[in-house]
């Protein structure tokens, strides 16, 4: 069944979608009864979150934009130590979208909820004209957690930069699919859940988080070091990078500070917490490559000394780095 003008208008055909590909998938008890927004239980603190994605292929080595949007949705709310519950989904289907693609889709979405621990408790459809796209916004809401004061503005001097893992694998998997490039490279696109409760369960004062995406690591930690009034120097060689990638990136002149990833945090946390947060995020799904990169200055800017003994300014990304990575 190809996607029509008629699936978006509100009638039998949308219902039709809607209980063909989406209901039985994201089933639960908030989202059955279908009204027009979701009552979820709260607290007197809440985290929110909203997103687009666009990815283009929408089905990519490593995962595909259902996938995606949950995980850059969740991660997003993890980044200020909130435990996330809830996921709204907006979907801008283009017409002449086969639903099988879309059941796919749906299918990774859901997994990816379960995965995070996460419930889809509300949506909408809406059909464009066009040829077969698909595009996602989502809405997060997470519950903060008493006690947690993790925030960009939090950095000191002397604290310790972690970053959870290899670089540069979401960019590389995608730029390889659109130039027809035969690797093994896959998507990072991951929920860092497992890792950030580690964290929190084990009482480690985390003063910063950011999850790496599109800029790269080096715009994350360049606005980590502006929003705190710090610097940030890190150490080339500390930072992980899978070898098919790093040849990647040799082999198209792509900077590695500024390639996209959609499965990564950088943790900024004080000197006597660094070993054991460290220990922890190894030890968690998703965290099994991470380092110590880098710590907390009283200067201004990021710096890197570089692996020939050098140092480097490391600026934000400049102009487009790769479109509709994400």
């Amino acid at each position: 069944m190809k996607i029509t003008m008629a699936h978006g208008s509100g009638g039998k055909a949308t219902g039709e979608l809607i209980e063909k590909i989406f209901a039985g998938r994201f089933s639960n008890e908030i989202l059955d009864a279908m009204e027009d927004c979701a009552v979820v239980p709260g607290t007197a603190q809440i985290a929110i979150t909203t997103d687009s994605f666009v990815v283009t292929p929408l089905e990519y080595s490593g995962g595909d934009i259902g996938r995606l949007c949950i995980c850059g949705t969740v991660n997003d709310l993890l980044a200020r130590g909130a435990k996330p519950k809830y996921i709204t989904c907006g979907f801008i289907i283009e017409e002449g979208a086969d639903t099988d693609l879309l059941e796919r889709i749906a299918d990774s979405m859901a997994a990816t909820a379960s995965e995070s621990g996460v419930l889809i408790v509300a949506g909408d459809t809406k059909v464009i004209e066009g040829d077969g796209g698909l595009y996602i916004n989502t809405t997060g809401v997470g519950i903060m957690q008493e006690g947690i004061d993790i925030s960009c503005k939090n950095c000191k001097p002397e604290d310790v930069v972690i970053l959870s893992g290899n670089i540069g694998d979401h960019h590389a998997a995608i730029l390889s699919h659109r130039m027809n490039i035969d690797n093994t490279i896959e998507s990072d696109n991951a929920p860092l859940v497992d890792m950030v409760e580690g964290l929190l369960e084990n009482k480690i004062e985390i003063h910063a988080m950011r999850d790496v995406t599109r800029g790269g690591l080096g715009t994350v930690l360049c606005e980590l070091a502006r929003s705190s009034g710090v610097g940030i120097e890190i150490q080339e060689e500390k930072i992980p990078v899978d070898i098919q990638v790093r040849a990647f990136a040799k082999i198209l002149g792509l900077d590695i500070m500024h390639m996209g990833n959609e499965g990564k945090l950088v943790a900024i946390v004080p000197g006597k917490d660094s070993e054991r947060a460290l220990e922890i995020i190894r030890g968690r799904k998703y965290g099994e490559n991470a380092q110590i990169i880098g710590y907390v200055t009283e200067g201004a800017g990021v710096t890197m000394l570089t692996s020939i003994g050098g140092k480097r300014m490391v600026g934000e990304l400049i102009g487009e780095g790769l479109p509709r990575i994400c």
